[in-house]
Order: C-alpha cells, then structure tokens, then sequence
C-alpha cells in the first residue's frame, strides 16, 4: 500500500513540474509585440489620382474552417479537418481572390504561416502567387510556440495574422496592437489582436487608410468594447487631419441595430461565441457598410447544414463621412472553403 500511495505521490509531483515547466517556457516565449511596429515605410512613391476604388475583406479560417467542419473552441468537437481537405480550400480561396484580382486592395484575416492546424501550409504565400500585381503586407496577431487545448488532441504551434494586398505602394505600414488582452495565463494560448494601417498618399496631398482588423471573439464584451473605443480614438484623429479612412475585416459583433433573425430564427445553445452588436452611438455621423442581405459567419458548433446551422453578419467595412458607398454585397459562397463569406465594397472619395 505504501509502495502504490508512493508512486501515486510521484506522478503528481511529476505533473505538476511538467505544467510548471510548460508554463515557464510559454511565458518566456510569449509573443509580445510593441504597440505600434513600423512594417513598411517608403517615401518615393507616387500619389494616385484616383478617387473610385474596390475594397474585399475575407476571414478565410486558415484554409481549415469549411463547410465539413465543427471547432472545439466554438462549441463543437473537432480541432482540424484533414490535410487534403484544407489543401482544397486554399487552392479554392486563392483561386476565388484570382477572380477579383481586379480590386484595389484586398484584406484577409486568419492567414496561417506555419501552423499544425493548417499542417503547415503557408496560406500567404500560395495566395501571393495569385496575386502577383499588388503589394502585400502581412502582422501576426497569433503566435504560440503550444496550444495544449483540446487536452486530448492539442492544438499545437500557431503562426497568423492579417496580410493587406494593395495595388498602390504605401508610404507607410503599420502594426497596432490592440492595448487590451485577456490576462495570464489565457493570454498565452489566445490571439494578440491588433489592426494593420496601410497609408497610400493621395493626388490632393491627403491620405487614404485602409485598415485592417480581427477584433476580440470570446469576451464578455469588456475587450470588445475598449478595442472599439481604441479605433475610435485612432480615426478620428486621423479624419481631423483631413484623411480618407476605411476600415474592414472581422468584426466579430453585427452591426449597429441589426436584425440578428434576418437569416433565420435558428438558436444554438452549443454556441460558444455570443452575439454583440456595435453600439448604435458608435461614430456618429460615420458610416458602416455591409450586405443586410447574405450572411458574411456561419456558426462552427455543427457542419454547415443551410437554414439549419446559424447565419450572421460580422464582416464590414466603416468610413469616414468622405467618403461615399457606391455599392456592397457579400459573396454567396455558401461557406464551402471558410466560416466567412468575403464581402466587397465599391466606393468614392468625395
């Protein structure tokens, strides 16, 4: 008896150094970013005389999130789909984002580098052969050398962020990070979120922003609210100055005062991720476009099943009031190769 109470003894003390090596080593190699970075800078670039432009904005789920697949973390049970799968949906995303390679700028999200639940297939530079007209600039916003979760199945090393493509060179790059985080030790395994600023200079000596974003998902609203309080000081300032600023991504919260049944009165008590909308006094005067009519999520606690899986919209675009909507939609690409659906906006500087 004391033999197996020893051993028993042992094997907690043995589990209790591993986590607390673990731990340390993640805590040590925990990415911790500035709070601004400079990316890129140029100062020999010429000014556009455009004043018309096209804008898309993806989420594309690191090429791991289609319409087969459910995800632990939003109330199902998978951690990856199979690797000839997720081969298929980058070769079906870049292929789509050929087809619109005729826009101005284009801003994904989840682009894995280097990651096991990607198998390491590097999004960013299979979509770059697609793209070869445009400049592109990619920020990580999610970087852990282990993610132990599921404890069954973890995870494992996680490399992504956000890549703006442009048809303009830029005079100026820049990383944001959002000031606001989940503490430890959550933050070690969760997103560093932040927004990506590309400067482009414009024929009438202003600049037009267009920034890139993947704000907080699992919160109680406390991160959500202070990111947007964050992008409110930031354009607002700018649009002082005079600039042109657009904003989009993954907003991970609906509209202002939108109607979350459009799309089907379809409650799913699996759901992790709850539904928030962006206050409607959020920059008054301002604008924020989207598609009220086609769904830019899907839920992740089932396989996509059409008018049975949960449909939203958290994918916009927000402009300052020079500038002017010509016209929107989401692409209805029924969740095939990602959660999202891109969404693509034509507007006008005024």
């Amino acid at each position: 008896m004391k033999k197996v109470i020893s051993s028993i003894f042992i094997l907690l003390l043995l589990i209790i150094l591993f986590v607390v090596i673990a731990f340390t080593y993640l805590t040590l190699t925990d990415y911790t970013p500035n709070y601004v970075e400079r990316i890129y800078v140029s100062s020999d670039n010429e000014p556009t005389t455009k004043t018309k432009f096209e804008i898309l904005t993806w989420n594309i789920g690191y090429a791991g999130l289609g319409n087969d697949m459910d995800f632990f973390y939003d109330g199902g049970k998978k951690v990856r789909t199979s690797e000839k799968r997720t081969q298929q949906n980058i070769d079906a995303i870049s292929s789509k984002l050929a087809e619109y390679s005729s826009v101005d700028f284009i801003l994904l999200q989840e682009v894995d580098i280097k990651s096991k639940r990607s198998y390491y297939i590097n999004n960013l530079e299979l979509i770059k052969k697609v793209l070869p007209n445009f400049y592109n600039y990619y920020v990580p916003n999610y970087r852990v050398k282990y993610v132990p979760l599921p404890i069954t199945k973890p995870m494992g090393s996680v490399e992504s962020g956000l890549v703006t493509f442009t048809k303009y060179e830029p005079f100026s790059v820049v990383r944001h990070s959002f000031v606001e985080n989940f503490s430890w030790p959550k933050r070690l395994f969760t997103l560093d979120r932040c927004f990506m600023v590309t400067r482009i200079m414009l024929s009438n000596k202003k600049e037009l922003l267009i920034i890139n974003t993947h704000n907080s998902a699992f919160d109680d609203g406390t991160l959500k609210d202070k990111q947007l309080k964050q992008i409110s000081d930031f354009v607002t300032t700018e649009y002082v100055k005079g600039n042109y600023i657009i904003l989009g991504g993954d907003w991970n919260q609906t509209p202002p005062s939108f109607n979350d049944d459009i799309f089907g009165k379809i409650i799913d008590d699996k759901a992790t991720f709850k539904i928030s909308s962006i206050s409607k006094d959020f920059l008054p005067n301002w604008h924020i476009f989207y598609d009220a009519n086609t769904p830019s999520n899907r839920f992740l606690t089932h396989p996509y099943i059409k008018g049975k899986t949960k449909e939203t919209v958290l994918d916009m675009f927000l402009c300052s009031p020079n500038i002017k909507k010509i016209d929107i939609k989401s692409l209805n690409l029924e969740f095939e190769n990602s959660d999202h659906n891109p969404v693509l906006l034509k507007f006008e500087l005024l």
